[in-house]
């Protein structure tokens, strides 16, 4: 055990440090910084598939396309760029779960506790696709789930989201929180990222982006913001090429 003096000294030390006064120093000729030296966003751009096969990416987009179907006024998540942005994401940090800690003991947590599974969300996609390929095909005389249709499809995702459809290996249940919140996440997080093409989804429910300011309609309630959304990148027409 720690006795009362050596308690004390620390103490005493770490007043003393709390204490000394901080250095200075004068800046003149320019600021002591330099745009992007941190770690900015790439852009994403489209073209194929980074983490998922080609089966799993149609797979992908029309499991999006039903989470957020199209409409007259706004495109659904196949056209937002909802499978683009989780390929890019599984394809990077995300995908293997760095910064996050991995290791065990696994086993099942209560809801407050989040996920315990040792499967990285990479994983969970591959295990969850290739489970429901397989049941799709063993169910609909070899027809994958993006060849079904839109009824077929529905039922589907509604008997993953609520229990009774059995994926072997993964729990349908968790596949399906975990899809539902990326493609939620793909359809409104910046354009930079893949998702949120054109901004749809800023302009679907009137965000304004990344404008320097809009303080004059914070208070404006029930009232639809007339300028277009800006994104971390500016707008599109600001950047031709």
């Amino acid at each position: 055990m720690m006795r009362r003096r050596e308690l004390l000294a620390g103490t005493a030390l770490g007043l003393a440090l709390f204490a000394a006064p901080a250095g200075a120093r004068t800046i003149a000729g320019a600021l002591p910084w330099q745009p992007d030296a941190g770690t900015p966003p790439n852009q994403v751009m489209p073209g194929p598939w980074k983490f998922f096969t080609a089966d799993e990416g149609a797979a992908i987009e029309a499991l999006v396309d039903r989470l957020i179907p199209p409409d007259p006024k706004t495109p659904g998540g196949k056209d937002a760029g909802c499978a683009l942005f989780i390929d890019r994401q599984l394809a990077g940090p995300y995908g293997s779960a760095r910064g996050l800690y991995m290791r065990p003991p696994f086993q099942e947590g209560t809801k407050q506790q989040g996920d315990q599974s040792p499967l990285t969300p990479a994983q969970r996609y591959r295990k969850g696709l290739t489970a429901l390929d397989k049941h799709c095909r063993d169910a609909f005389a070899g027809k994958s789930f993006a060849q079904l249709t839109d009824a077929q499809k529905d039922d589907i995702i509604g008997q993953m989201e609520k229990g009774p459809l059995t994926l072997e290996g993964i729990s349908a249940a968790g596949f399906f929180e975990q899809l539902l919140k990326n493609t939620q996440e793909g359809f409104l997080a910046d354009p930079i990222y893949g998702g949120n093409r054109d901004m749809v989804g800023w302009k679907m429910i009137g965000f304004p982006g990344a404008r320097y300011d809009y303080r004059d309609w914070i208070d404006r309630h029930n009232e639809r913001y007339p300028l277009p959304p800006v994104g971390i990148g500016g707008r599109p027409e600001w950047n031709p090429t």
